[in-house]
C-alpha cells in the first residue's frame, strides 16, 4: 500500500468537506436576485443600491453572520465631479477559534442605469460582475457558520468597487479591528463563467509563502491557474483591479479570485442568463477549498 502524504491527506479532506457544503440552489438564487431588474444594477447611491444593501442584511441574518456595534451597515462619503456620494460597505463577522482574521470580501455594486442610444434607459444588472462573488461569498458564509474556523473570518461585501475602490478604502482607513490582526484576504470579483473553465488566482506572486494553501492540480472541471500578477502583464496586471488592491497595499496578504474579461463585461448582456451554472458551483468550491487550507495552515 501507498503511503500518502499527511499533506495530501488533509487536502483530501478539504475536498470532500467543501464538494458536500456549498447549496447550489441558494447560489443560483442569490446570484438571480442581485442580478435582476429589481436592483437596478446597484450602482453605488441608488435606490437599487438600497434595495441590494436589505436583501444581502436579510441574507447575513439568515446565515447567522453576526454584526459588529449592532450593524452591519458602514456609510462612507466620496467625490464624484462636484458632489458627494454615499456608498455603504456591508460586513460581520463569524467567530473563530483565535482572533486572528481572515477577510473574506466581494463587491456588490455595479454600473446602475445609464441612458442608451436609443433613448431608453437601460440596466447594467452586472451578474458575473459581481453578483457572482457575493453569491459565492455567501455560500462561503454559510459553510464556516456551519463548521467554526480556526480563525475569525470577516465577511465583508464592498460597496464604489466601480467607482475607484472607495469602499475598500473606507473599510481599511476605519478598520473594525486593527489591521495587524488580517492575516489575510480572500477577494472575489467574476466568478460565475468562462468559455475555457479556467479560474485564476491572482497574488502569488506578491505572496509566495501562499502557495502551498493553493492546489492548482486538476480537479472536476474548472482549471484553477495562477497569473495576472506580474508587471509585465500591463494592463492584465490584476493586483490593483479589485478591492484586494487596498489589502495589498497595507502589506496584508491577498488573494484575488476571478475570470478573464468576456463579451459581456461592463455590457448590458452581463445578465443571469449567460452565466454558467456547474462552472460557478465548481469555481466557489475551489476557492472554499483555498480557504479551509489557509485557515488551517496559517
Amino acid at each position: 500500500m501507498k503511503i500518502l502524504p499527511v499533506c495530501l491527506f488533509l487536502f483530501m479532506g478539504f475536498t470532500a468537506q467543501a464538494q458536500s457544503s456549498i447549496d447550489s440552489l441558494q447560489l443560483i438564487k442569490d446570484i438571480r436576485t442581485l442580478s435582476s431588474d429589481k436592483f437596478e444594477g446597484r450602482r453605488t447611491g441608488s435606490k437599487g443600491s438600497r434595495m441590494a444593501q436589505f436583501y444581502l442584511k436579510d441574507r447575513f441574518k439568515q446565515i447567522g453572520i453576526e454584526p459588529y456595534h449592532n450593524t452591519f451597515e458602514y456609510p462612507f462619503f466620496f467625490p464624484e465631479g462636484e458632489k458627494q456620494t454615499m456608498g455603504t460597505n456591508l460586513f460581520g463577522y463569524i467567530k473563530g477559534k483565535t482572533d486572528s482574521i481572515i477577510v473574506v470580501s466581494a463587491h456588490y455594486d455595479h454600473l446602475g442605469i445609464k441612458k442608451e442610444q436609443a433613448g431608453k434607459d437601460s440596466i447594467y444588472n452586472g451578474a458575473d460582475d459581481n453578483a457572482s462573488g457575493v453569491g459565492a461569498l455567501l455560500a462561503i458564509a454559510t459553510y464556516f457558520k456551519k463548521h467554526t474556523p480556526e480563525h475569525t473570518l470577516l465577511i465583508v461585501t464592498f460597496d464604489g468597487e466601480e467607482e475607484g475602490l472607495q469602499g475598500a478604502k473606507a473599510f481599511l482607513k476605519q478598520p473594525p479591528v486593527p489591521a495587524t490582526q488580517m492575516v489575510l484576504n480572500i477577494n472575489m470579483d467574476m466568478v460565475s463563467r468562462n468559455d475555457k473553465n479556467e479560474l485564476y488566482v491572482c497574488g502569488l506572486t506578491q505572496f509566495p509563502q501562499l502557495k502551498k494553501y493553493v492546489d492548482l492540480s486538476p480537479d472536476g472541471n474548472v482549471k484553477l491557474l495562477s497569473g495576472h500578477d506580474h508587471k509585465e502583464d500591463g494592463a492584465q496586471n490584476w493586483i490593483n483591479q479589485s478591492d484586494h488592491y487596498e489589502f495589498y497595499k497595507m502589506k496584508i496578504p491577498a488573494l484575488y479570485f476571478g475570470v478573464e474579461d468576456h463579451p459581456d463585461y461592463h455590457q448590458l448582456s452581463d445578465e443571469f442568463e449567460h452565466i454558467q451554472p456547474s462552472f460557478y458551483y465548481q469555481a466557489t468550491q475551489r476557492v472554499l477549498k483555498v480557504i479551509l487550507a489557509a485557515d488551517k495552515g496559517i
